[in-house]
């Protein structure tokens, strides 16, 4: 059974929401008050642009003064290939960690759906540069 799938998404950029994880640790706060009209019309521009974190989404529009949500297909097939790769490794660990062996058929497959992601990544990599 081939884990990777061959047809590939080659298609441009759009807009949808892609917020990437903030691992700086948050230390203050800043509270302010707002009117439920005022509350109703940022959750409206929320839902525009897909965005489902308040903070997140009033701490870059105070920062930035705007939000860059981007789609890319090419995204959401690599983190298909990846899972694909990393269940099917984690299946020849748990077989050779109970003393079984590992079949050539399966690390080529790993390592099939590994070069296909590389080869989405230079695709993404190459999409975001052209952006201005």
């Amino acid at each position: 059974m081939n884990m990777c799938n061959k047809g590939r998404l080659a298609s441009p950029l759009f807009c949808e929401e892609v917020f990437i994880k903030d691992t700086k640790e948050k230390k203050t706060a800043i509270y302010f008050k707002l009117t439920e009209q005022e509350r109703r019309l940022i959750e409206q521009k929320m839902a525009l642009v897909g965005v489902h974190n308040m903070s997140a989404y009033i701490r870059k529009m105070c920062i930035d003064g705007y939000t860059v949500n981007l789609q890319i297909p090419e995204l959401k097939e690599c983190s298909r290939y990846l899972q694909s790769a990393s269940n099917n490794v984690n299946q020849i660990a748990k077989r050779l960690n109970a003393g079984g062996r590992y079949y050539a058929g399966e690390l080529a497959e790993v390592e099939k759906c590994l070069l296909e992601n590389k080869k989405l990544f230079g695709s993404i990599v190459e999409q975001l540069s052209k952006i201005k």
